[in-house]
């Protein structure tokens, strides 16, 4: 939203809402290729400069059974009553935001780096040639 004045001759100044002037909406990259390695800067106390790091994509681990959340939420669960919290159905987004895990060739410094959300996302594979290859 946009606060403009409105000037008029007999009127005193009062702020004007102008509305559209928000951000346009854009649809998601369908696909993205990054490369398998990536000069960027590593900020281990080792190293401290720009070097080859190796790039993974980040995956998340198993749910542990012994966290406080899980065992708070199972014994809340237990006996009678039905579901105790909310499990959350309205899915909307179509895709997820790519996690990039950046390891460092010469320390060994890990740090991870978010990009754009991406229908499809691919590692250092080579373009496929369109038309007649010779």
């Amino acid at each position: 939203l946009v606060l403009a004045l409105a000037e008029a001759a007999d009127e005193p100044c009062r702020p004007l809402v102008v509305r559209g002037a928000g951000r346009a909406q854009r649809t998601p990259g369908t696909m993205v290729n990054v490369p398998k390695e990536r000069r960027t800067y590593c900020k281990n106390k080792k190293c401290k400069k720009h070097t080859v790091h190796k790039v993974t994509q980040y995956k998340a681990g198993k749910a542990s059974n012994f966290a406080q959340g899980k065992r708070r939420y199972d014994s809340k669960q237990q006996g009678y009553g039905g579901q105790t919290k909310p499990i959350f159905h309205k899915k909307a987004k179509t895709t997820k935001k790519v996690v990039l895990r950046l390891e460092c060739k010469e320390c060994k410094a890990k740090k991870q780096l978010c990009i754009k959300r991406c229908k499809h996302f691919e590692l250092g594979e080579k373009k496929k040639t369109t038309g007649h290859a010779y």
